[in-house]
């Protein structure tokens, strides 16, 4: 009954997660940039209790109007799903202003220009956020400098706005997963050599899917997480839990 918007819910974790609320019972809101896939994913979803709003989170006023969406069709807003993200490969001298830029807008800007617009919202109805972060926002990969500095903004943002608004009832935490066979990721799991040097790092062998990590969500969302708040949760088949040495 209570009511969820989702950023980047088109495909991969947004779309997993989008289903799993609506198995909950909960009101779903799709946001993303393109309407056809919102609309896939909505097919999939009860019609009366889902809402299709297409916007670019990277824009104030686009995010401002997805949550005043959801309120005017549900008359209010509990869980505030920030996972719209997108990532390209470089370092430093690879990565150029405009592609630096655009991570930055839409996987750190975009997160704020959310969670600033559903706040007096989510104070009200005493709900949460949930962002999706990454293992690149707790260490470093080779050669994504523009991600892992998109994806650190995000897992320090968690922390300040759990702190900041604990007091309103308002919880703050985000997922962090590794290799997920979602689009993203496709230029990985393509690479056979390169899927293998990850499978060797992670202890359970293989990529999480999409509805691995929904779940996850759902749970830090849901009463059973309400002393919960602050936490960045690698979702990551035993990933983090090595200190890097080899086999």
């Amino acid at each position: 009954g209570k009511t969820v918007l989702i950023t980047g819910a088109g495909s991969g974790i947004g779309a997993a997660t989008a289903r799993r609320f609506a198995q909950e019972g909960a009101n779903v809101v799709l946001v993303g940039r393109t309407k056809d896939k919102l609309a896939g994913v909505a097919e999939s979803i009860d019609g009366d209790k889902t809402l299709v709003h297409t916007a670019d989170v990277s824009k104030v006023m686009e995010a401002k109007a997805a949550v005043e969406a959801a309120v005017d069709r549900f008359g209010g807003l509990d869980v505030l799903v920030n996972n719209a993200g997108i990532a390209e490969q470089g370092d430093v001298t690879a990565t150029d202003d405009e592609t630096f830029y655009q991570i930055m807008d839409i996987n750190v800007a975009g997160c704020f220009h959310m969670a600033k617009a559903a706040m007096p919202h989510l104070k009200e109805s005493g709900g949460s956020i949930v962002m999706t972060s990454s293992v690149s926002g707790l260490g470093g990969d080779w050669g994504m400098l523009a991600y892992n500095a998109s994806k650190g903004a995000v897992t320090n943002m968690v922390r300040a706005m759990a702190m900041d608004h604990a007091a309103d009832g308002v919880r703050v935490n985000a997922v962090c997963p590794s290799l997920t066979e979602t689009d993203m990721s496709s230029g990985i799991r393509d690479k056979p050599e390169r899927y293998e040097a990850f499978m060797k790092r992670i202890p359970m062998a293989r990529p999480a899917k999409p509805e691995d990590i929904a779940p996850v969500i759902a749970f830090l969302a849901s009463e059973d997480a309400g002393f919960v708040t602050g936490v960045n949760l690698p979702v990551d088949g035993g990933l983090s839990a090595s200190n890097g040495q080899p086999q």
